[in-house]
């Protein structure tokens, strides 16, 4: 017979479950430090791009500008979306034509300079927001 069979069972059981819990809440905290970050850095004509930043599980609303999307094989439910823009940030031309705020701020147009705000910040934050999902990740399959 060998000793402690039963307890290790119950902990390797257990890790799927640890693992996912802290994949979440490290994904959820990652997007939220994220935001706030870009809403600190969005142009504020008129605070409805800032008010646009946001993030949600599974797919952004229509016409939202997207970062990308994390999700693995194993974890395909665990979908979070950054985006910023869509319905309710749309600037008109002198046509009545929409276009969407946040798009235009980031990449400018041919008569405006781009002023970007959503890019710049995922890139300074990329490598610190992967590895605040890892050691997460790490420290539920340790515990």
């Amino acid at each position: 017979m060998v000793q402690g069979l039963a307890e290790m069972n119950r902990r390797w059981g257990a890790i799927p479950a640890k693992v996912r819990a802290a994949a979440r809440d490290a994904l959820e905290d990652v997007a939220t430090d994220l935001v706030n970050q870009m809403r600190a850095v969005a142009p504020r004509q008129t605070g409805e791009l800032a008010a646009s930043i946001n993030w949600t599980w599974g797919d952004a609303p229509g016409g939202a500008m997207v970062i990308g999307t994390v999700a693995g094989r194993d974890y395909a439910t665990m979908r979070i979306t950054i985006y910023a823009g869509g319905p309710g940030a749309e600037v008109y031309n002198s046509r009545g034509q929409a276009f969407d705020l946040a798009r235009i701020m980031e990449f400018g147009t041919k008569t405006r300079a781009a002023n970007p705000f959503f890019y710049p910040v995922w890139r300074t934050r990329r490598r610190g927001a992967k590895s605040k999902i890892t050691r997460a990740i790490s420290k539920a399959i340790r515990g």
